[in-house]
């Protein structure tokens, strides 16, 4: 995903950076909306704190007083990934060493926020308190936040309303604002007062709501004060997706507890297409990428798919809605082109592109067909199928006519303004493709996977004509692809390191630089069967792997550094990609080693995975070292532990053609895994490590 300034292609390149996160910080996330605050609950405005809905921060400070004192931190718990419980202490009452009151608040994140503030009196006598709120709103974009530029943006009115504080900003003809309820409050114009009793021993508590608007109207309307944080939207719909979810019984509480949080996680990042009532999508990840990115989503929906078809198949809705229809060098939109990234902030000048929707990425369109595909084979309704294969093709047009520059019949980028990414496949960093020695490399860049993922949509599309009964066009598609695979095999392998050049440059030079890249060859099955062992040996040697997972460059090449973002840190979703493509070609022990390397990870962090963390050994230190700015939660990195499950679950399905077998090579030490409601369908497809071999059809639904 993208991280850079527009027209840099490097991360944070001439520009200062915001404080980064610590691990003091809490991160709520729902939807669209998340909240970032210290572990007291309070937001600082110099810091990358607040409550931001579509791309904006609505609002920038928050801090609770008691008696004009901050609170005491004690504790912070997050139930669900959208709520936390703030466990804080006020200071001493007067003649007193030490404090009697404690403030418990309750907050969940939505279209906007609640929070739900119970003071405690531990006392022997009333405790007569004055409670102070107070609000500041930036409206700033989020890339300014990200990027320490907020604070250009001044709100034009703050307006107290009785029990309501109503901010509001104009900016280039659209109109932001929020407003502050806080129950029983009095509203002045940069806090809320209240002043209360609190008897012995006793309790008062008070209700606060943020609520977004836009120059539509307000939109922040889940949190009625009449009923509990529990019976919420949000909690609503979590307990929804839990029904939803495979039944899953492990007898590994490691592998358990990253499943469950895996399914938490792809809830709360959900986004709803509003065009498409229950068509959802997920957005990258909070707090940073809160948004639609079409590589992200998809390669998460293919990860995720056998646990939750439904997201695979509004993903490819939503992209296919916002498939490119013209050619626009701004925002690289073309003919068939799916969408990079998604951004909804006020400030649209200063996404990539300039414009709310950019295209460039070189490998989102040929991934749409891979993951179109996948959906067909556990289990999709055939007329949904067959209503997506019209936006398959013209991906498939566009990666032969628009995507490779040369006619070489490789796909290269090149972007088309200085607006634009400088690399644009998955490492989209600007010094992400560089030779051995460290040389950065000059375009066009055809990158290896992205080879590897047009080899797998060739093959998807083959299937696909299968299914609709084109036997002709099933083996059109076929034959290209067994001439793109001897084509990578004569101009991407080099024998003298015994594994595939990370890209070819602009001189179709080999980029020889070792790289996790070559992993995804084994992915979508392109590398050739007499090479893949030195593929695996490479992946699995010192120099990639960890203890932890494998680097996204080996520790010998020239730009290698284990905490930069993508030149030697490790990324679960690569990973995972990995160990799927080994365990396609048979390399069970290297499967199991990632596998069990990236779980030992996410036990370490309460069983979730990071978008990515530094690549040191794991001798030398007892969990993974966290890179500073990845977000947490992320798609990808939640969906990873599905995806190794289903590796080495090694399942082999088709369910139109009536397959589903399973051959399980699972670390002893995970012992039983048992699986129902897999697929589409309300019965859906059983699996039991225990039990391999073929599954009758009486276990597919539909």
């Amino acid at each position: 995903m993208s991280t850079g300034l527009p027209g840099t292609g490097v991360p944070g390149a001439g520009a200062p950076v915001a404080e980064p996160l610590t691990g003091g910080d809490v991160t709520l996330v729902e939807g669209a909306s998340f909240c970032v605050s210290d572990a007291a609950g309070d937001m600082h405005p110099h810091r990358p704190h607040g409550v931001f809905f579509r791309d904006t921060r609505v609002v920038s400070g928050w801090q609770l007083l008691l008696d004009d004192e901050p609170l005491q931190p004690l504790s912070a718990h997050l139930p669900e990934p959208f709520s936390a419980v703030f466990t804080t202490r006020a200071a001493p009452r007067p003649g007193l060493a030490d404090g009697t009151l404690v403030v418990e608040r309750r907050r969940m994140a939505a279209d906007g926020l609640r929070e739900d503030v119970v003071v405690r009196n531990y006392g022997l006598e009333p405790a007569g308190i004055g409670l102070q709120l107070v609000v500041e709103a930036d409206f700033a974009d989020l890339f300014d936040v990200k990027e320490g530029r907020a604070g250009r943006r001044t709100v034009t009115q703050r307006t107290p309303r009785g029990e309501d504080l109503v901010l509001t900003v104009a900016h280039g003809g659209r109109g932001r604002g929020v407003r502050v309820r806080g129950q029983g409050a009095t509203a002045l114009p940069g806090a809320l007062l209240w002043r209360a009793v609190v008897p012995a021993h006793g309790e008062w508590r008070t209700t606060i709501e943020v609520l977004p608007s836009t120059e539509d109207g307000e939109v922040g309307t889940s949190f009625p004060l009449d009923r509990p944080l529990e019976s919420t939207a949000p909690a609503q719909r979590l307990r929804e997706r839990r029904r939803a979810s495979p039944d899953v019984t492990c007898d590994d509480p490691v592998l358990a507890q990253a499943l469950r949080r895996s399914v938490l996680d792809l809830g709360a990042l959900r986004i709803a297409d509003p065009r498409r009532p229950g068509a959802d999508v997920v957005a990258a990840g909070a707090p940073w990428f809160m948004a639609l990115f079409g590589r992200d989503s998809l390669l998460t929906s293919w990860l995720a798919l056998p646990f939750d078809p439904g997201l695979a198949l509004g993903t490819l809705q939503t992209l296919a809605d916002h498939q490119g229809r013209r050619v626009d060098p701004m925002s690289e939109e073309e003919p068939g082109k799916v969408l990079h990234e998604v951004r909804l902030g006020v400030d649209a000048d200063r996404a990539l592109g300039g414009s709310s929707v950019y295209y460039g990425s070189v490998d989102a369109t040929p991934l749409f067909v891979v993951v179109l595909d996948a959906l067909a084979r556990w289990g999709a309704p055939l007329e949904e199928v067959r209503a997506l294969l019209p936006a398959a093709d013209r991906a498939l047009e566009w990666v032969r006519e628009h995507g490779d520059l040369d006619g070489d019949g490789f796909v290269e980028y090149r972007r088309k303004t200085d607006r634009g990414l400088l690399n644009q496949g998955w490492k989209d960093s600007g010094d992400a493709v560089s030779f051995a020695d460290g040389r950065l490399a000059e375009g066009p860049i055809a990158l290896v996977e992205v080879q590897a993922y047009v080899y797998g949509a060739y093959r998807a599309r083959a299937h696909l004509a299968r299914l609709v009964g084109d036997e002709g066009a099933a083996t059109r598609w076929e034959q290209l692809a067994e001439r793109l695979r001897r084509d990578v095999d004569e101009a991407f392998w080099m024998p003298g390191r015994g594994c595939y050049a990370l890209a070819l440059d602009g001189r179709k030079r080999q980029v020889d630089a070792l790289a996790s890249n070559q992993g995804h060859c084994l992915w979508t099955g392109l590398a050739d069967p007499g090479k893949a062992a030195q593929v695996a040996e490479h992946l699995l040697s010192p120099a990639m792997f960890t203890g932890w997972g494998v680097r996204t460059l080996a520790s010998t090449e020239g730009r290698y550094n284990p905490v930069s973002y993508h030149n030697g840190s490790v990324w679960p979703h690569d990973n995972a990609l990995i160990a799927s493509g080994l365990a396609r070609y048979g390399f069970t022990e290297a499967t199991q080693r990632i596998a069990t390397g990236l779980l030992g990870a996410a036990a370490a962090t309460g069983g979730r995975l990071p978008e990515l963390f530094c690549g040191f050994e794991r001798g030398e230190a007892p969990a993974p070292v966290p890179y500073p700015t990845s977000c947490s939660p992320q798609a990808w990195a939640a969906a990873t532990p599905i995806g190794l499950l289903t590796a080495l679950l090694r399942l082999d399905v088709c369910l139109p053609h009536g397959r589903c077998s399973t051959d399980p090579a699972l670390p002893a030490h995970w012992g039983r895994v048992r699986l129902s409601g897999l697929g589409w369908g309300e019965e859906g497809v059983a699996v039991d490590s225990a039990a391999p071999g073929p599954r009758p059809l009486s276990a597919v639904a539909g």
